[in-house]
């Protein structure tokens, strides 16, 4: 006697050794035995043997139209041979009655399970739907495997067109495009940004970070919404100054100005000019929600994104040859150089130049002071002003810039297109610790913590930059920042660029117009503000790090450099010399930190933003004086 059993989901059959009444003693096909219970067994038959049976029923299933077998079975619950009765018009023989039962098991769509070896016909209408479902997932087969051979002969599918940042930057697993991108990455190597890149999906690999920072902080874009124009303040004081301003030459949200005024008595009367876009428009508005949106400006090579608009930052912008409104601060200062007294004012400024770094430095700077120098416009100026910062510098027993520290400038010529992409590179190099770098940093440090003692001490709330133990943080009330030897220090002075600065704005002319505050004591708007404005100002410079150092990469590419010099910071990890570019050099041996080295570029990656370098040779030891002060 031989039975047809089912055991874990598959059918198989065996020879009865035992038989118990309740349950059987059975040896498999493999000679295997196993106690089997009697409810279990599907079938009893003589013949074929357990083998043949399992082979010849599954060939005869094979043949079965699955679609008529639905159609001529009944609505009742039935047992497979009483189907297999009907179907061959007989008394079903084990093969047939085998061959019914292993059909109706492999299309559960058609027949719904009832128990051991019962069924019952699926109605029409959840068959009409599962056919759909079958016939969704074989076409969305036929989709990804198109998608994939696509993919992998470089050609992008049409069904990418509008999805390539949610492909490449925030991926759903459960779509097919994500299949077949996955899988085309598998068969080509390549990762999903430089698969789609060859694809053409992107223009270029800056494309690829740069729209990565607008997916996950400008997930609308950065077009500005309908907005009311601000409305420029009217009978303000116009100030009796000519203001001049001092940035570099890309810089428009020229938020800050200086003026210098003697007085017949001796002396001159200071001026410190800030613009004053919170004269403007008030908190609660929509030019308010835009800047509370964005927080800041964010700035990169080649570009920015800007916390106003540009109509704006055009209207409280201090342009040369404009007059603008101002939130003015005056320093009484004495002909020895000593400040006697302070005023803060909101006012009228006329600008009469914006003076730029790269035509000021050439004729002002540290060997200009000590041994003289060509006379230029605002020379006298600028060297009272100078003279001003090294006293107030002084006072604070900090100084205001490392002299020892080089800043790296970026532009890029986007006329110009290179082999990688739009865009050519310019990497400049200048001390920081210029002449004019502390006459402006001095200024501004005087009226963030002057401002900032003001709202201090009435009693309106504020946005404090703090530092104790070497920590930097915010908060809404005055402490000192130890790193700036000040008692309190609120970012003021750049009101156009960032939200802090706004706000704080709006509560300085609160105060000098003895009217309510934008923001009461205690706000958690305010809380709020500063909270997103940490965040997202991190998440700005993180970014604004992260692509220097891609346009680093693009820049040893561009003027194809193979050959040259790093200083090592620690270990193996070094710091190019021509560019701000740190990354790690897996041959280089033991050296000094400081110590100046040679090597040769063997590869980067712009995806990455990585380079392979080859150690070649050490050129210097450190130099004691300045191994300390290097910066990793």
């Amino acid at each position: 006697m031989f039975v047809l059993f089912e055991e874990e989901g598959s059918f198989k059959a065996g020879t009865v050794l035992a038989d118990n009444d309740s349950s059987l003693q059975i040896e498999n096909i493999h000679g295997k035995r196993v106690k089997l219970k009697r409810a279990n067994v599907l079938l009893e038959f003589r013949e074929p043997s357990p083998a043949e049976l399992l082979t010849r029923a599954e060939t005869a299933a094979a043949g079965f139209d699955t679609d008529f077998l639905w159609e001529v079975c009944g609505d009742e619950e039935f047992a497979f041979p009483e189907l297999a009765a009907e179907y061959y018009g007989h008394t079903p023989d084990a093969v047939e009655s085998a061959a019914m039962l292993f059909s109706l098991h492999a299309a559960p769509m058609w027949f719904h399970r009832r128990g051991k070896g019962r069924f019952r016909k699926a109605p029409e209408d959840i068959l009409h739907a599962a056919k759909a479902g079958m016939e969704k997932k074989r076409r969305q087969a036929e989709d990804l495997e198109r998608m994939r051979a696509e993919l992998v002969s470089k050609q992008l599918p049409p069904e990418f067109n509008d999805q390539v940042p949610q492909l490449l930057y925030r991926p759903d697993r459960n779509r097919i495009e994500v299949k077949a991108l996955e899988a085309a990455c598998v068969d080509t190597g390549l990762s999903a940004a430089k698969l789609l890149l060859e694809c053409g999906a992107l223009s270029s690999s800056h494309d690829y970070h740069f729209n990565r920072f607008l997916f996950e902080q400008f997930p609308e874009g950065t077009d500005f919404p309908a907005f009311d124009p601000p409305v420029l303040p009217a009978a303000l004081p116009r100030a009796e100054v000519a203001a001049f301003s001092i940035d570099d030459a890309s810089t428009t949200e020229i938020d800050d100005a200086f003026s210098v005024t003697p007085r017949p008595e001796g002396g001159w009367k200071i001026g410190i000019h800030i613009a004053a876009p919170a004269l403007g428009f008030t908190r609660g508005s929509r030019l308010d929600a835009i800047a509370r949106r964005r927080l800041s400006t964010v700035y990169m090579p080649g570009n920015k994104i800007t916390m106003l608009p540009d109509d704006v930052v055009t209207a409280f912008t201090l342009s040369a040859g404009g007059v603008r409104p101002a939130v003015s601060l005056y320093l009484d200062v004495r002909s020895d150089l000593t400040i006697v007294g302070h005023e803060s004012r909101i006012e009228d400024v006329p600008v009469v130049a914006n003076l730029r770094h790269h035509d000021i430095e050439p004729v002002f700077n540290e060997t200009t002071l000590t041994k003289g120098g060509p006379d230029f416009p605002w020379k006298k100026e600028l060297t009272l002003l100078w003279d001003i910062a090294t006293v107030l510098e002084a006072g604070r027993g900090k100084p205001s810039e490392n002299a020892h520290q080089v800043d790296y400038s970026f532009s890029v010529d986007w006329e110009q297109n290179t082999p990688d992409g739009p865009g050519a590179v310019t990497i400049g190099q200048r001390l920081r610790g210029s002449p004019l770098d502390k006459l402006v940093a001095e200024l501004m440090i005087l009226a963030n913590s002057t401002w900032g003692r003001l709202l201090d001490e009435s009693g309106v709330p504020g946005l404090y930059r703090v530092q104790s133990g070497g920590k930097v943080r915010m908060a809404t009330v005055a402490a000192p920042h130890e790193g700036l030897g000040v008692d309190c220090y609120a970012w003021s002075s750049s009101p156009l660029r960032r939200y802090t600065d706004l706000v704080n704005q709006w509560q300085i002319i609160a105060v000098l117009n003895g009217t309510a505050p934008a923001f009461a004591p205690k706000s958690t708007d305010l809380m709020e503000a500063m909270r997103d404005f940490e965040l997202a100002y991190a998440e700005y410079l993180e970014f604004q790090r992260r692509i220097e150092r891609y346009w680093c990469v693009r820049w040893l590419r561009q003027n194809n450099e193979h050959a040259t010099e790093a200083i090592v910071l620690r270990d193996n990890l070094v710091r190019l010399i021509d560019i701000p570019f740190i990354f790690k050099v897996p041959s280089l041996p033991a050296q000094f930190p400081g110590s100046k080295i040679s090597l040769t570029i063997t590869g980067s990656d712009l995806i990455d933003v990585e380079v392979d370098a080859r150690y070649l040779g050490t050129l210097a030891e450190p130099d004691p004086e300045t191994q300390e002060e290097m910066e990793y």
